[in-house]
């Protein structure tokens, strides 16, 4: 317990909402929101997270998740990796039993992350300006109980995604999920895509942008 008031991270966010993508869809969520991200995504939507924040201690987040009645929780950011306590947080939260997903770029490393999390790993195409930060090593810390995400700029990108999923046969490690960029790709394109080359991949939809434009979930 005194590892957990001394131990601090940065914080920009903790919030109750629905969790909208991955497999946790709908899934009312806490969502902790850590600052700061090493990567300059041109899709991003959380830039406010790259600076500022309050301090907090795993503590005072755990009890600030514990004010809300639910057993899901997910730590993302910005890069939650790259606050290096992150990894106690994320064992803290394992440890006081809620069912913890992590969402990264797996531009880190992944190999100290807590095997009781569900690790969301965001594979960078080249339409999001970072390809060059995938860190591939990761693929080897993932079981079929994570998932890999990857979000579509243009057809470009769809090809690349094609490929890389057949290459590194991505369908056997763990479920892959396909986004397209929102406002920018249209998504009855990407599904049509999809089905005609009989991917083997889920396609999905950020349903906190489908119920709010901004807001809870953002």
């Amino acid at each position: 317990m005194q590892a957990l008031e001394a131990t601090t991270l940065r914080i920009t966010e903790i919030f109750f909402s629905l969790q909208g993508e991955t497999s946790r869809v709908g899934l009312p969520t806490v969502f902790v929101r850590l600052t700061g991200c090493p990567l300059r995504c041109g899709y991003c939507d959380t830039a406010y997270a790259f600076t500022g924040g309050e301090t907090l201690s795993i503590s005072a987040i755990l009890q600030q998740v514990a004010c809300y009645q639910t057993p899901y929780v997910t730590v993302t950011g910005g890069e939650p990796l790259a606050q290096k306590a992150c990894l106690l947080l994320l064992a803290a939260l394992c440890d006081a039993h809620y069912s913890v997903s992590l969402e990264t770029s797996g531009a880190l490393d992944l190999s100290q992350v807590d095997e009781r999390v569900s690790k969301i790993m965001d594979i960078k195409t080249p339409g999001s300006g970072e390809v060059s930060k995938n860190n591939w090593n990761n693929l080897d810390y993932l079981t079929s109980r994570d998932e890999l995400k990857f979000v579509l700029c243009d057809e470009t990108d769809y090809r690349w995604v094609c490929d890389v999923i057949h290459d590194k046969r991505l369908s056997q490690r763990c479920p892959v999920l396909l986004s397209p960029v929102h406002g920018q790709l249209n998504p009855a394109t990407l599904a049509e895509w999809v089905l005609r080359d009989q991917l083997p991949v889920r396609m999905q939809l950020q349903l906190h942008k489908l119920l709010w434009s901004e807001g809870p979930g953002r």
